[in-house]
């Protein structure tokens, strides 16, 4: 082991970062978000940068059990080693962190970016790039009024994006109402997908999905609560077929469990911070294309970091059909710049080595 390849240096830090415009899902409403952040570097200066965003109300772990995690452990597991040995560095990640995801993922994150950016390649480069680029959705929370949910649509149409995800889950007649509205004043230029976010029965999802049969729906979020699973059992194998698992997929093993027939989600939801970094969630994606399940890469309000270091990992599964990565386009300010390109709602990843994202300093 030489300088290249041996880090020497590891901080972590949290920032509070706040939104341009606060957001409503089926059970809080979002105005800020925590982020937690790690820098490694090696004995020549290659450095590498990851970030996490705790969803306390999905894996339980707040942004204080975060940080304190990664000041005891961040030092004392990757000090002295080498960045070569990645996926040993991953596993003992799961092993050490089990109830802290968003704190493994930025580990992980920038154990991922230090050795891409070693070998001098981009991060998806190294994973083994599939895509070039996607489209990707770009989220309306639950409003006030439909008016509310149309003017921000044609904001997003106006923007170049061509599919709106649409928060429901609070109340399926108004739900069925606005997915109504909505695709008459966007349906010709826009795709629409939905997400629950856990709000329906298996009654409710079917009568929602005969009421906006005309809609076209692209795909379903959860739809059910999570470890309610069966209730999936009572839809038609043609819905299921269209609803992705998101809270009920974290973990590999999830995917493993709900992989067998019959399959309750025609789709999985990967989100790094679900499931603890790039490593686990390419076990996913594996798991996925074996079993035929199609692939959605979600996030939550997170920095560029992140969501660059998910949109890499994405264009590197075959299974990948779908992408939800918003979570930082609303953030008012980062901690980097660079990353990822949006394109008439297109993203792609630069050509620069790792994750191609910068400190602003």
């Amino acid at each position: 082991m030489d300088d290249a390849t041996k880090i020497v240096k590891a901080n972590c830090w949290k920032q509070n970062l706040e939104l341009t415009r606060s957001y409503s899902i089926s059970y809080r409403t979002i105005s800020h978000v925590e982020n937690i952040f790690v820098q490694l570097e090696t004995g020549n200066g290659n450095s590498g940068i990851g970030s996490g965003s705790p969803a306390e109300f999905v894996t339980g772990e707040t942004s204080k059990s975060a940080i304190d995690i990664l000041d005891k452990k961040l030092e004392q597991l990757l000090l002295g080693k080498d960045i070569r040995y990645l996926k040993e560095h991953c596993r003992t990640l799961e092993t050490e962190m089990p109830n802290n995801p968003a704190a493994a993922t930025a580990i992980d994150i920038a154990l991922h970016e230090i050795l891409a950016k070693h070998l001098h390649i981009p991060l998806v480069d190294l994973l083994g790039r599939v895509h070039h680029k996607l489209p990707s959705s770009i989220t309306i929370g639950i409003k006030e009024t439909v008016e509310e949910t149309l003017n921000e649509a044609a904001e997003h149409l106006e923007k170049g994006f061509r599919i709106i995800k649409l928060k429901i889950g609070k109340n399926v007649e108004r739900d069925i109402e606005t997915t109504r509205k909505l695709h008459e004043k966007v349906g010709k230029s826009m795709k629409i997908r939905v997400d629950a976010n856990q709000g329906y029965s298996a009654r409710d999802l079917i009568r929602y999905v005969k009421e906006t049969e005309s809609c076209k729906l692209e795909l379903i979020e959860q739809p059910v609560r999570k470890n309610s699973e069966r209730e999936m059992f009572d839809v038609p194998a043609e819905i299921r077929k269209i609803c992705a698992g998101d809270e009920s997929i974290r973990r590999p093993k999830d995917a493993q469990r709900y992989s067998a027939h019959p399959q309750p989600f025609g789709i999985y939801n990967i989100k790094l911070m679900k499931c603890g970094g790039v490593y686990l969630a390419t076990c996913i994606a594996d798991i996925a294309q074996l079993a035929g399940i199609e692939l959605m890469w979600g996030c939550m309000d997170e920095s560029a970091i992140s969501i660059t270091a998910a949109l890499h990992a994405a264009l590197a599964s075959p299974a990948t059909r779908y992408l939800d990565l918003d979570g930082s386009l609303d953030l008012a300010q980062d901690v980097v710049k660079g990353g990822f390109i949006v394109e008439n709602g297109y993203m792609s990843v630069t050509d620069k080595p790792g994750l191609g994202v910068q400190l602003i300093t």
